[in-house]
């Protein structure tokens, strides 16, 4: 059980971390710089939010799965297989909570006044240098609502999760898989591994939330 709930927040944290960052630099992309084809990454981002979880572990099995489109390379370069792996688990998490964030951030950016980078950027600023001093500061509250939301679908994550990673005690087994596992086993079991994770994620993103967003 605790192994379970250490898995879970660790695997969550990365996934979250993995998030902000690949999906700062795209909600950036997306809210400031115009291409072909934006609508389109724009909706592949969203797609995990109305897809199927276990669709979605399906999809990560065709692209990462030892024959997949990735994952054989890597399987043949690196002699690396993904799936069914502790790194499995981050990388589910990541696909199906990705989007909390860069729409969070995204709309952040799309908030502030462009016009700051661009004095910033008058004034001999690197465009690196001006999103880290000027931009960064004014969608904080943004980015940290996206993580604190990408981090709690993270956690609760389960279909994608065990179609990609399985249900492997101490490897794979996050806490919402344990419950699953107790539920068909013990019920009370379940029922107490329910409430342990419930009264865990909501201390954890109250305390977050007081920390990152100023709440009382």
């Amino acid at each position: 059980m605790l192994a379970a709930l250490r898995l879970s927040l660790l695997t969550a944290t990365l996934a979250t971390a993995a998030c902000l960052l690949l999906g700062v630099p795209l909600a950036w992309m997306l809210a400031r710089v115009p291409f072909r084809g934006r609508r389109l990454v724009r909706a592949l981002v969203t797609v995990p939010l109305v897809l199927p979880p276990v669709v979605g572990g399906v999809a990560l099995l065709l692209v990462f799965g030892r024959r997949g489109l990735v994952g054989g390379w890597l399987d043949a370069t690196f002699g690396f297989s993904l799936p069914f792996t502790t790194a499995g688990v981050v990388v589910a998490e990541a696909f199906v909570a990705m989007p909390f964030l860069v729409i969070s951030v995204e709309g952040a950016l799309r908030g502030a006044d462009a016009r700051y980078e661009e004095a910033a950027a008058t004034l001999g600023a690197s465009r690196w240098t001006a999103f880290r001093r000027v931009t960064l500061p004014l969608i904080g509250p943004g980015v940290a609502a996206g993580a604190v939301l990408c981090w709690a679908r993270a956690l609760g994550e389960f279909g994608a999760t065990i179609t990609f990673a399985g249900n492997f005690p101490g490897r794979t087994q996050t806490m919402p898989l344990a419950v699953y596992l107790a539920l068909e086993q013990d019920l009370d079991a379940a029922i107490v591994l329910s409430l342990l994770l419930l009264v865990v994620s909501v201390a954890i993103l109250a305390g977050l939330r007081d920390r990152w967003l100023g709440a009382t």
